[in-house]
């Protein structure tokens, strides 16, 4: 009579598998989500800038933060929050701030002005931020 099954030996092996792939793949995925969260923020902001170019060109000026349609201001995935800085008719400031788990990116927020020069700002939760260019590029 032959017996079939697993011997302890074969489990723990397994076991200790899992955990190694577990321990290098987890990392990398946790910075794939943050990335991609990141790149629907810099695309928000890119279609509020659009929204405000359009405005500007419509009425002749940009228009108020008071007067931005909060549908505007809606980032895939909700992990940022998206704000407009707007007291003139002659300049704005837009910001995507990051929330929740994305406040662990090392981007942290986005910012973009209405000559197109854009920023970002780290988070206090993280110790070293990158740069700007590297952020708004990947």
């Amino acid at each position: 009579m032959k017996v079939r099954g697993f011997t302890l030996i074969e489990v723990t092996i397994v076991v200790a598998l899992i955990a190694v792939l577990t321990v290098i793949a987890l990392p990398n995925y946790n910075q794939y989500v943050l990335r991609s969260h990141r790149a629907h923020a810099r695309a928000a902001l890119m279609r509020l800038a659009q929204w405000m170019e359009r405005e500007a060109t419509v009425r002749g000026s940009y228009p108020l933060a008071i007067e931005v349609p909060a549908g505007v201001l809606g980032v895939e995935g909700g992990r940022y929050t998206l704000s407009v800085s707007s007291e003139t008719g002659w300049s704005h400031r837009l910001s995507a701030l990051p929330t929740g788990a994305q406040t662990a990116d090392p981007c942290g927020s986005f910012h973009l002005d209405h000559t197109g020069q854009r920023s970002q700002g780290a988070t206090a939760q993280v110790p070293e931020p990158l740069d700007a260019r590297s952020c708004w590029e990947r």
